[in-house]
């Protein structure tokens, strides 16, 4: 996700930022910025503390939190697959009914406030936030996972199974996440833009909590976010260097891509982002981000080409329908009418999806509403629903389409001989199989690497934010703590994964979890902003009621003046009843 500069950092700034919730006065008194001047106390300490604790809870008693991980696969996972089923739906609902119904003309700004970016740049952006690790990790190893191990419900046949593939993924990828993030995002930008309220998650909730926002319960909620925006994005970076391993094993550049390297890995990309947020998180991050989109745009026209062209289009637009065809049953299908084995494939798949969309909820929440200001409620929910959504389709119709064509008209050889997806190197074995693979392998590599920077770079920016009780610039002591917890949770996660695919298990049991308590927050931003709609849209028919009140005034008046100028008593008197009339009205 691209970093914001400091320009417009500072630009979402609103003037209650000076002094946060839980901020000292010390720097006001003495001139003098120390280290904890400009951090909310009551946030960052209790969420530092989290993290630290489980990091060493991790890494020192590696049996126990393996032991408490499994339990938690086993006995609270499927326990809660139902309200997240239930509820990400309605996370779609709400944006919808926000989007299409009458609140759609609310201004995220001031009344007459004109977007801060253009049309294109605003939508490119909206793109970007979306593009990361996950879906370099996925792009074509959840397709395929799919193919080979359907959900259960759908037939034997090769074509039912490859078009269940993509719908599923779609489902995954589709307008459920972004949904997700409309409601933060949305919730965000009205308090930051609309309110002038400073950056942090508890101002959008001010309309249910009231002042209570400044004290306990607003600490609570910013704790709540960053500690799951920490999980998720550290889910990330274990992804990603699980990608990044098992590309340099499958290219023979190292021996034994083992935990050791992993944890190498984040220690080296980790570092470079701390470099990255020591030297300015301006354009160096810009830059990289601008990077990142054009080898990510270059190796998905490059798959369309080199791969199976027509097929892969034609499969793009086949599945878009099958997708909104099969779109309403999937969103709310638990698994329960294929019993055990149904609830648990939907545990495994949809639910870590919705976990891992929930905690970076806060992360993308931010961003996109940062970059929305002068933007309506409709054109908002419609350009972060459908774009993204589109462009993401594209990339997993091109990337899994061709690993789907390869596997069923092609010469196969991506499903092991066990029948199981080598879901790390996917991508690199579909590569190897077009033109220049261990140049483009390569190339990706690098691609995963650089999202791995930019993701740990943004998110401790946006963590530091939120810990900062929405301080527009926080100490640079203070992101580098952030981007270094990020990294130390990605290497406590999979050195308490053990080894093999619980590795893969174990973060996204995380994901789920962590997510759980944000997803209370949600609801109440949903809440929130219904809330305020609703006053916003009385407001704005009292005012209409004014204006209209005025004009039949004017006119009762302008005819009363006429009348005596004429003379006429009696449009006098029925002008003077006029006026009465449009008074009372």
């Amino acid at each position: 996700m691209p970093e914001p500069d400091d320009r417009r950092n500072k630009s979402m700034a609103a003037p209650q930022t000076a002094k946060s919730p839980g901020d000292t006065s010390n720097q006001e008194k003495t001139g003098i910025r120390s280290p904890s001047a400009s951090i909310a106390p009551r946030v960052f300490w209790p969420s530092a503390i989290i993290i630290v604790a489980f990091v060493l809870y991790a890494t020192v008693f590696k049996d126990s939190a393996q032991d408490v991980i499994s339990t938690v696969q086993t006995e609270i996972i499927s326990g809660v697959g139902w309200y997240y089923t239930a509820l990400v739906s309605l996370f779609v609902i709400f944006a919808l009914w926000v989007g299409i119904g009458r609140f759609g003309d609310i201004k995220l700004g001031k009344d007459h406030e004109r977007p801060e970016f253009s049309m294109a740049s605003w939508l490119a952006m909206l793109f970007a936030a979306g593009m990361g690790i996950g879906l370099v990790f996925w792009g074509v190893a959840e397709p395929l996972n799919h193919f080979i191990s359907p959900r259960p419900g759908v037939g034997d046949g090769a074509a039912e199974r490859s078009e269940m593939a993509m719908v599923q993924t779609f489902l995954h990828w589709g307008i459920h996440p972004w949904a997700i993030y409309v409601v933060v995002g949305l919730a965000v930008a009205y308090a930051v833009h609309r309110k002038s309220r400073p950056i942090s998650i508890r101002w959008a909730l001010e309309p249910i909590f009231g002042d209570k926002v400044k004290g306990a319960w607003g600490d609570a909620i910013d704790t709540i976010a960053v500690v799951g925006t920490v999980f998720g994005v550290a889910t990330s970076l274990g992804f990603g260097v699980l990608q990044i391993s098992a590309g340099l094993g499958f290219q023979g550049w190292v021996d034994e891509p083992g935990t050791p390297l992993r944890v190498l890995l984040i220690v080296i990309i980790t570092a470079l982002a701390t470099v990255s947020v020591v030297t300015g998180v301006g354009k160096g991050i810009k830059w990289l981000s601008n990077i990142n989109m054009g080898l990510a745009g270059a190796l998905m026209v490059f798959v369309l080409v080199a791969g199976p062209t027509l097929f892969i289009l034609n499969g793009f637009v086949e599945d878009i329908g099958a997708y909104l065809q099969n779109l309403l049953a999937l969103s709310f299908d638990t698994g329960a009418s294929q019993g055990a084995d149904g609830t648990a494939w939907v545990s495994g798949w949809t639910i870590f999806y919705w976990g891992w969309w929930i905690s970076w909820a806060p992360f993308v929440g931010v961003f996109i509403a940062r970059i929305s200001r002068g933007r309506t409620v409709r054109e908002f929910v419609t350009g972060v629903l459908l774009v993204p959504t589109l462009l993401t389709f594209l990339w997993f119709a091109i990337l899994g389409g061709s690993a789907l064509h390869r596997e069923t008209v092609g010469e196969g050889g991506l499903v092991g001989e066990d029948g199981a997806v080598g879901t790390d190197s996917a991508l690199f074995q579909l590569l190897d199989g077009l033109p220049g693979g261990a140049f483009v392998a390569g190339v990706t590599i690098l691609l995963i690497v650089l999202f791995f920077v930019t993701s740990s770079d943004s998110g401790s920016y946006v963590v530091d934010v939120l810990a900062s009780g929405g301080h527009p610039d926080p100490p640079t002591w203070s992101r580098v703590f952030w981007c270094a917890a990020e990294g130390a949770v990605a290497v406590a996660l999979l050195i308490a994964s053990g080894t093999g695919t619980s590795s893969l298990s174990t973060l996204q049991t995380v994901a789920i979890i962590t997510a759980l308590p944000f997803t209370f927050v949600m609801i109440g931003m949903c809440l929130a902003t219904a809330k305020s709609f609703r006053r916003e849209h009385h407001a704005y028919l009292a005012a209409q009621r004014k204006k209209q009140e005025e004009r039949l005034i004017d006119q009762a008046v302008s005819a009363f003046e006429e009348g005596l100028e004429n003379g006429n008593g009696t449009s006098s008197n029925e002008s003077k009843d006029s006026a009465v009339d449009a008074r009372s009205t």
